[in-house]
């Protein structure tokens, strides 16, 4: 009686550990589709980054969900979304301050400090970890193409959930995400700058070509009417009379260039 009773009772725990991960797995897959319906709809960078740390703030309760962009020379990240803090933008961050974010982003592998009161590599900002009451550290690189351009930095609260593998497993799926809208907004941007680029570039081109037939036009015109010419007339020629004609001309051109 008593073996069997033992029995019911693992089966009981199993089933509700079973009904737990399921419901685990529910509220990732919830987040994944409410963050896909929120960055698919934007081609914006600072919107992409903004609603990615929001949405994983939310989700898991987080003393802090930020995330960091790499730049040339790889001694720095710049700080481009912020939970806690959404008035950051653009903050330059010396890696030596987060030698568990710095881990990441050099070696492209999830870094994952389940307890940073015990961890060596967090002495230096153990104090101020405890005052916020900081339990784990969880820093996912974003990679494109096997290099890491960022990461995502995560901190949960000390009387909050602990982060399982699963939740893990999770802020990895979101991370690739993450790196493929941020890719798309990138091509996005230099095809609007191209875009913005062009009519400029063929008004340019007119003016060029305005200004040439015109010279000719002139020169043309000029020595039918005048015949040959002496250059040393040139230089009694007012100077402030040919910066009136030049204006005059460049105007023109101006408006012949688009069409007016």
């Amino acid at each position: 009686m008593t073996t069997l009773g033992i029995g019911a009772d693992e089966d009981v725990e199993r089933l509700k550990a079973r009904v737990a991960a399921l419901e685990s797995e529910r509220r990732h897959l919830l987040a994944v589709i409410e963050i896909l319906q929120e960055i698919g709809g934007s081609l914006h960078f600072v919107d992409i980054v903004q609603a990615v740390a929001r949405r994983l703030g939310e989700a898991f309760g987080l003393d802090r969900s930020s995330i960091f962009l790499t730049e040339r020379g790889g001694r720095t990240v710049r700080l481009v979304a912020s939970y806690e803090d959404p008035s950051i933008r653009n903050y330059v961050v010396d890696l030596e301050r987060y030698p568990e974010l710095q881990q990441a982003i050099r070696t492209g592998q999830t870094v994952h400090i389940d307890d940073v009161s015990t961890d060596t590599t967090l002495r230096h900002v153990r104090g101020a970890l405890q005052t916020r009451r900081v339990r784990s550290i969880t820093v996912v690189p974003i990679t494109w193409r096997g290099a890491a351009i960022g990461a995502i930095f995560l901190r949960t609260f000390r009387d909050g959930q602990a982060f399982s593998d699963a939740d893990v497993r999770f802020c990895q799926v979101i991370a690739s995400l993450t790196a493929r809208a941020l890719r798309n907004a990138h091509r996005f941007e230099r095809l609007q700058e191209r875009r913005g680029a062009a009519p400029a570039e063929r008004g340019r081109e007119r003016e060029r070509a305005a200004l040439v037939g015109y010279l000719r036009r002139l020169l043309d015109t000029f020595a039918d009417r005048e015949g040959p010419w002496d250059e040393s007339a040139l230089a009694r020629a007012s100077a402030e009379e040919i910066e009136r004609l030049v204006g005059v001309t460049m105007a023109v051109l101006s408006q012949e260039a688009t069409g007016r």
